[in-house]
């Protein structure tokens, strides 16, 4: 999808998005293993400034002091559920705050960037982040993609392998962690006993077989 077509299609969603992407087993399923992620990752630590880059309605804004995305209409009903937060409309690669932050996570954003604007993301994101401050991102694993998933326009055809993400980052970054989520095809699964698979799911994706998950959740720490 070009950006245009993309944002088109976001912001025509914006008012049942939670509902169709989330309020599904299959939504739910994948939305227990990054909240259980950041739960994990945010306990104990006191962060002033953590940034939620690509907010969309605010699913995650919990865990945020700051939001952003790139469909006002999105932001609107992230808006609506925590009027307390700062949120701005703003890119990837074009984060709408003049402060640092001491943390960023990017969730479900991207599978929708080719490589060139995941380097222009990661560069961003080092910019706008304080000294030892922490990126977290996911993206698709190129190695699911190939055995299961192979067709073209696969996430936009935007996956990476662990190697890839050490040399995009080698420079920067230092890769404190990655975990993976979504180790079963959960899709294929019957929708009544999906949830009986998220235990072993989610243990499974903290050991090497990671690496045959359908996303990686990575943590770096900037140099």
């Amino acid at each position: 999808m070009m950006k245009t077509s993309i944002l088109e299609y976001y912001s025509n969603l914006a008012e049942s998005y939670d509902e169709n992407r989330f309020g599904n087993s299959y939504g739910k399923y994948i939305d227990q293993q990054e909240r259980a992620f950041l739960t994990s990752f945010f306990k104990d630590k006191k962060y002033a400034r953590v940034l939620d880059l690509g907010c969309g309605t605010g699913r995650l804004l919990n865990f945020a002091t700051h939001g952003t995305d790139f469909s006002e209409n999105m932001l609107n009903v992230a808006h609506q559920k925590y009027p307390e937060k700062i949120l701005a409309a703003g890119e990837i690669s074009g984060i709408p705050f003049h402060e640092e932050f001491d943390c960023i996570f990017c969730f479900h954003v991207i599978m929708h960037q080719n490589q060139e604007e995941t380097i222009s993301f990661l560069n961003e994101c080092y910019q706008k982040l304080s000294k030892n401050g922490i990126l977290i991102f996911d993206y698709p694993v190129k190695s699911r993609k190939n055995s299961v998933s192979p067709q073209e326009d696969w996430h936009a055809s935007n996956s990476f392998s662990a190697l890839d993400i050490t040399e995009l980052s080698k420079d920067q970054w230092k890769i404190s962690n990655t975990t993976g989520v979504l180790f079963f095809p959960i899709h294929r699964i019957p929708k009544a006993i999906r949830k009986f698979f998220l235990p072993l799911d989610s243990f499974l994706c903290h050991t090497f077989l990671k690496n045959w998950a359908s996303y990686h959740i990575t943590v770096l720490e900037k140099r």
